[in-house]
């Protein structure tokens, strides 16, 4: 199976660097029904930063202010999915970086039953033609290279 790459949108907030915080910001979000596709927290000028990529940004958005958790404007990131292997990440990068997409802070983990997951920040004004680069070399690739990166924004899906 195609690595997939989408675009998301991420957001950040800060918080006191003490227990339990962490906690608190994830059950506020939880108790509205926000699923998170990623989160990642760490130490920044003597607080916490958490950053958090959203399913659906809109109902992120809600949830966060309803719990009067200040947020960041939007920022651009993006999601990788695939099957695991030596050097799938380092695949991915070349790719973004061949295609002079400039990869800010990137994070890749093992997902289990041989699928691996990352999600990293890019700048927004080097995404649209880069992405749109990507999609279009999808049928000229080497025999030893690996599967083409198959690019989709997220689709809402209609509800029933």
């Amino acid at each position: 199976m195609a690595d997939t790459i989408r675009k998301v949108s991420y957001y950040y907030t800060t918080a006191p660097d003490k227990p339990g915080e962490g906690a608190r910001l994830l059950q506020a979000l939880r108790n509205a029904g926000v699923n998170l596709l990623a989160f990642h927290a760490f130490p920044s000028a003597r607080k916490s930063q958490a950053d958090f990529v959203p399913a659906d940004a809109a109902a992120f958005e809600a949830a966060a202010k309803a719990a009067k958790i200040k947020l960041s404007k939007p920022k651009t990131a993006f999601v990788v999915e695939g099957d695991d292997r030596v050097g799938a990440l380092a695949s991915v990068m070349r790719r973004l970086g061949d295609a002079k997409i400039n990869v800010t802070a990137v994070s890749g983990v093992c997902a289990g039953m041989s699928r691996y997951g990352a999600v990293g920040g890019v700048a927004e004004e080097d995404v649209p033609e880069p992405v749109r680069e990507l999609v279009r070399e999808r049928g000229r690739r080497r025999p030893d290279e690996l599967a083409p990166l198959e690019l989709r924004e997220r689709r809402r899906r209609p509800v029933a």
